[in-house]
């Protein structure tokens, strides 16, 4: 007599995330991310040793070596007070990321907040933000970076504080986006079944989950923060002179185009590498970090 035996059903396995290995790997594979992420490490490098690797003093003049062509002595060449332009471009620099990283830091320190309480309640408080971000969004980023620079008054401190508040509204709207799509998935209903209460859910389960969508929004955000403080300080709101900036370089060399063209090529080349490069790392990272995405 045989006897026949029944398997039974094994449990269902969670799935499995990739370890952070491989989309390191996946991340070195894509050419153009790998190559952005490269100039802006060399970017943020370059800001923060400008002390150290820079030549020259930024600010002291050299009446000696006015408008002097790129050479041995100054591989940048010197605008009209005799200030050695590659020094300049590395302070400058200095302005471009302090403003880059602090301006996305208070656009998530106020959006991330907002955005999940929209997601998340609903009703009233979805209703509120969504107006409040669809008023901001109603002016383009760099309008109303300059209205609110206008009115807080001209200076680097000020110039963060504007183009943070303008990113707001974007992060407001990833964040709420994540919340919406994240509170009805099977662990998120799970552990408000097992009684967790809303903040556990909120900062154990949908923000940590959310994080991919964010660090993408970041590296586009500090592209649009360079860019918005070289206009700021290019139209005499953001760093006065004599401290350098990017967007001071490109301001003072507007009389002296015909004579002295790399006063405005290597200030303007230095801003479109690092915003291009944070744009090409931030596509990287939204194909790798982006489980929704395939590999390209």
């Amino acid at each position: 007599m045989t006897t026949a035996t029944t398997a039974l059903p094994k449990a269902a396995e969670a799935p499995r995330r990739k370890p952070g290995g491989g989309k390191l790997r996946a991340l070195t594979r894509n050419r153009l991310a790998l190559t952005g992420g490269i100039i802006a490490a060399v970017f943020v490098l370059a800001a923060l040793l400008a002390p150290l690797i820079a030549p020259y003093d930024p600010a002291q003049p050299d009446f000696g070596n006015v408008l002097a062509e790129p050479g041995a002595a100054h591989w940048l060449g010197t605008d009209d007070l005799g200030r050695d332009q590659l020094s300049r471009i590395l302070y400058g620099a200095r302005a471009s990321m302090q403003v880059g990283l602090l301006a996305v830091v208070l656009a998530f320190l106020v959006g991330v907040p907002l955005g999940l309480l929209a997601g998340y309640y609903g009703k009233f408080a979805d209703t509120a933000v969504s107006r409040l971000t669809d008023t901001m969004l109603a002016f383009p980023f760099l309008v109303l970076a300059v209205g609110l620079a206008a009115i807080l008054g001209p200076s680097l401190t000020n110039a963060t504080i504007a183009i943070g508040i303008s990113q707001i509204p974007a992060v407001i709207r990833i964040t709420r986006a994540e919340t919406l799509r994240l509170k009805h998935v099977d662990y998120v209903a799970a552990a408000v079944a097992n009684g967790g209460g809303d903040g556990t859910v909120l900062f154990r389960h949908i923000l940590p989950n959310a994080t991919s969508a964010l660090i993408v929004q970041a590296t586009v955000g500090i592209p649009a923060a360079i860019i918005g403080e070289a206009l700021l300080s290019f139209l005499g709101l953001g760093v006065q002179p004599p401290d350098p900036s990017l967007g001071v370089m490109l301001s003072g060399a507007q009389s002296f185009l015909a004579p002295a063209p790399w006063l405005a090529v290597f200030p303007g080349l230095a801003i479109v590498a690092a915003t291009l490069a944070f744009n090409l790392l931030g596509d990287g990272l939204r194909d790798v970090l982006d489980p929704r995405g395939g590999t390209r």
